[in-house]
């Protein structure tokens, strides 16, 4: 049975066919299978993975949903690990390929299409780390992970804007909400990528928000400048939630 460790082992067999010169076609084979994996993850299907892999019947479950051309490209995907199944340059790479095609399994028979094309739009995007919900306390965040019946297990949440990780244990029932610096390191790779420049300036944090909040159809970021501080204005569309984080979070410590 394919667990959530064997996903997470799946990487080397994509980035040993990634290549500066490779075609456009097997990029976007590599980057689907990537994103199928990290699909998994981000949104903490962790248990729900693991059970449907549980069933006799899995592996055989029809296709439901999805758009023609998304369907195209996963079956693309699925030829090419399948392929490199048969004929691996390592024998590890079997069991790789593998997790790979279970994951493009689950996310088709699951009718995940639409979720995991915005996954990958995101992604393509740089957008900020995926977060599955966001609430203003930690009392509201503690409450809503102890009443929760399945709660999402690996996954991120930000509570009053800041990212915290949502541990689960489904033997033990443990719960806990321990801080993230997924945020840092992001910022910290951006900025490195490209200089911060606003597309807009305010002199106060509640100027740039309402600002933020009015744009009708905001993009999954962009800087803004507010006083004498860059922000980053983040927008999160499968929850509908907006939010403002300083540049600062990148310094050192």
């Amino acid at each position: 049975m394919t667990t959530l460790s064997d996903l997470a082992d799946a990487h080397p067999v994509i980035g040993r066919r990634w290549s500066p010169d490779q075609s456009s076609e097997q990029k976007r084979i590599l980057c689907l299978a990537r994103d199928a994996l990290d699909f998994i993850f981000a949104t903490g299907q962790r248990y729900d993975f693991e059970d449907f892999f549980k069933r006799p019947d899995a592996r055989g479950l029809p296709r439901r949903g999805g758009t023609s051309e998304l369907s195209e490209r996963m079956d693309g995907t699925k030829r090419f690990f399948e392929k490199v199944r048969g004929e691996p340059e390592l024998a590890e790479e079997v069991a790789q390929s593998q997790a790979i095609l279970d994951a493009i399994q689950y996310i088709e028979s699951t009718g995940q299409q639409e979720a995991f094309a915005a996954f990958q739009q995101q992604v393509e995007s740089n957008d900020p780390p995926f977060v599955v919900a966001s609430f203003d306390t930690r009392e509201a965040a503690e409450a809503w992970l102890a009443n929760h019946p399945h709660p999402p297990d690996p996954a991120s949440v930000l509570i009053a804007n800041e990212f915290h990780d949502v541990v689960y244990d489904r033997e033990t029932n443990l719960r806990r909400l321990p801080r993230s610096r997924a945020l840092k390191w992001y910022l910290e790779e951006l900025v490195e990528k490209e200089q911060p420049v606003p597309v807009a300036s305010f002199e106060t944090l509640e100027e740039a928000d309402a600002w933020w909040r009015a744009q009708s159809e905001p993009p999954g970021w962009a800087w803004v400048r507010v006083g004498g501080q860059i922000y980053m204005a983040a927008y999160y569309p499968n929850i509908q939630h907006r939010a403002l984080f300083p540049l600062s979070l990148a310094r050192p410590g």
